[in-house]
């Protein structure tokens, strides 16, 4: 089974963009690869690649549906609330259409479409996740999840702390961005959303047809 956490950013910065692939053996995840930047045409050429010789699961940090009319989804309120009670920003959590999102939510929609053609083919899952609330849920200091962004001694730390997590070979390098961080958070959600001895801390399922994905962390 491999697992990739996609920090996605808007169609026009793909250097913000970053994969990060994971290989499941027993009840570990272990690094194999990170790529950035990242295009459209790069990530579903990754993908393929693996889905032709294995099951993938694939964790994305974009909103992946919109609200019919626009404003926040059932989803995105009840995440607010949850990461509220953890102690972190509900204004962390924006509306698809919100003209700071509406760029990222159109790539995500794009990028899943182009996904579900592969699973015609191939074993491949796809859920919305919140990286920053995966941190948040299962780390004891919530100032190190409200502040990673800014700090690089942070990143370290929380790079270390994915190690009790069972992701494993993560390198130094991957702290020095907080786009290589989400990335691995976002796989550490995927893999607890799809894994039967596993459970996401905090899920919204797929309500169909608008928005045909589960949104975890």
């Amino acid at each position: 089974m491999q697992y990739i956490g996609i920090d996605l950013s808007g169609p026009s910065n793909t250097k913000d963009t970053v994969l990060v692939h994971f290989h499941k053996e027993k009840d570990k995840l272990y690094y194999k690869k990170h790529e950035t930047p990242m295009s459209d045409y790069a990530l579903i050429t990754y993908i393929e690649s693996l889905a032709d010789k294995d099951s993938v699961t694939i964790g994305v940090d974009a909103p992946l549906s919109y609200e019919d009319g626009g404003g926040d989804r059932e989803s995105d309120r009840s995440l607010r609330t949850f990461v509220t009670k953890l102690g972190m920003k509900g204004a962390s959590i924006m509306p698809p259409t919100m003209l700071r999102m509406v760029y990222l939510s159109l790539r995500g929609i794009r990028f899943t479409r182009e996904i579900e053609r592969l699973s015609t083919k191939y074993e491949v899952h796809i859920v919305e996740v919140h990286p920053g609330a995966a941190l948040g849920a299962r780390m004891e200091t919530i100032d190190d999840v409200l502040h990673y962004k800014q700090d690089l001694s942070i990143r370290k730390r929380i790079r270390r702390w994915f190690e009790t997590q069972q992701l494993l070979d993560i390198p130094e390098v991957m702290a020095q961005e907080s786009h290589t961080i989400d990335a691995c958070a976002a796989a550490l959600a995927a893999w607890h959303w799809q894994d039967p001895d596993f459970e996401p801390a905090w899920l919204y399922k797929a309500f169909l047809p608008l928005h045909p994905y589960d949104f975890c962390c």
